[in-house]
């Protein structure tokens, strides 16, 4: 197998006003592109700013394109639900002109059930109107007639190719495999009541090994997997930061129902799914979980460890250039030289 690309991700969580929020972030996304990561994927949140500070992607992966050069943007992920698909094709088929075609879609039937409301949407019926909307989306981008003899301008079938599904589930797999779109995979994700103690890789991989049965016949897999990765110069640092940002984080995930089993710090990291340390510390890590044997691209992120600016950047450099060359997962070219950096 291929080895895997590597990607960053982020939920736009520093502590800071909106405005700086997303200053941050894109100083985040230029640092990733500048040691070679080939992506960049942004979390779409309403309401909340404590789970994440972004209601409208495509506004801000238009921001940050002007402001790189190379690094591909990606929506990680787009409540379908919760949108007008027609709308949802036309602000992509833009985004991707104006960045010059570095736009992915990731899209899932998520989120947080009261965030439904607003939007006129019972969360109940979520996966029956996902499905009816991602038909819409298809066939806007394939360039099928619309209500009012209409098609969708700009037109841009490319994108109906660069579609991922995000899902917790084997039946999620399939149905992202049968429609041969990528498959996007959490950094952590609730376990059965039967087996609170199964590791992820023994909840993701029987995912991804039925994704791939679905695939149609030539057709590449795409397997994202998401994970919390936090690199410092000491294990006493990203100790220090995964003290404060993980209890909230548990609590959080306590307060929705996910059992997560222990009290201590050390139970929190396992709980959450969360690989820190030094870079070597974290490469040992990472080469135990088998889900990412399968994958052909790891997206990193620093929540739920929630590290200061400075830090996450520092973050960034050590995985890119001290624990992907030891698992052997691949960075692109950096563009150190050529990328526009005007608020760096």
């Amino acid at each position: 197998m291929t080895a895997p690309t590597l990607a960053f991700f982020t939920r736009l969580l520093d502590d800071a006003s909106p405005a700086e929020r997303y200053r941050l972030a894109t100083e985040q996304i230029q640092h990733a592109e500048r040691f070679g990561v080939g992506r960049a994927w942004v979390a779409q949140h309403h309401f909340r700013a404590a789970e994440g500070g972004l209601p409208s992607p495509f506004v801000f992966l238009t921001h940050v394109g002007a402001h790189t050069a190379t690094i591909r943007l990606a929506t990680g992920i787009i409540t379908l639900p919760l949108e007008d698909a027609v709308k949802v094709a036309e602000d992509s088929a833009v985004a991707d002109l104006l960045t010059g075609g570095r736009i992915d879609l990731g899209i899932g039937s998520g989120g947080t059930p009261s965030s439904f409301l607003p939007f006129g949407q019972d969360p109940a019926n979520k996966a029956v109107v996902f499905d009816e909307k991602l038909a819409v989306l298809r066939g806007a981008y394939r360039g099928d007639e619309l209500p009012g003899s209409n098609h969708l301008y700009p037109a841009a079938p490319h994108l109906d190719a660069r579609i991922w599904q995000a899902t917790f589930s084997a039946f999620g797999g399939a149905r992202a495999g049968a429609a041969g779109d990528g498959l996007l995979l959490s950094r952590t994700q609730p376990r059965p009541a039967e087996n609170r103690t199964a590791s992820l890789a023994e909840i993701q991989v029987p995912i991804i090994e039925q994704y791939q049965d679905a695939l149609p016949a030539g057709t590449t897999p795409r397997v994202t997997a998401s994970r919390t990765i936090f690199v410092a110069d000491s294990r006493e640092d990203a100790l220090r930061f995964a003290e404060v940002g993980l209890t909230r984080a548990v609590a959080g995930f306590r307060r929705q129902g996910q059992g997560i089993i222990g009290d201590t710090l050390v139970d929190y990291i396992r709980g959450t799914d969360t690989h820190l340390g030094t870079p070597d510390e974290v490469a040992e890590s990472l080469a135990a979980d088998a889900t990412l044997q399968h994958a052909t691209e790891i997206a990193f992120q620093v929540h739920s460890v929630d590290a200061p600016h400075e830090h996450i950047l520092r973050s960034i450099e050590l995985f890119a250039t001290e624990v992907a060359p030891q698992l052997g997962w691949a960075t692109t070219e950096p563009v150190l030289a050529g990328a526009r950096q005007e608020n760096a």
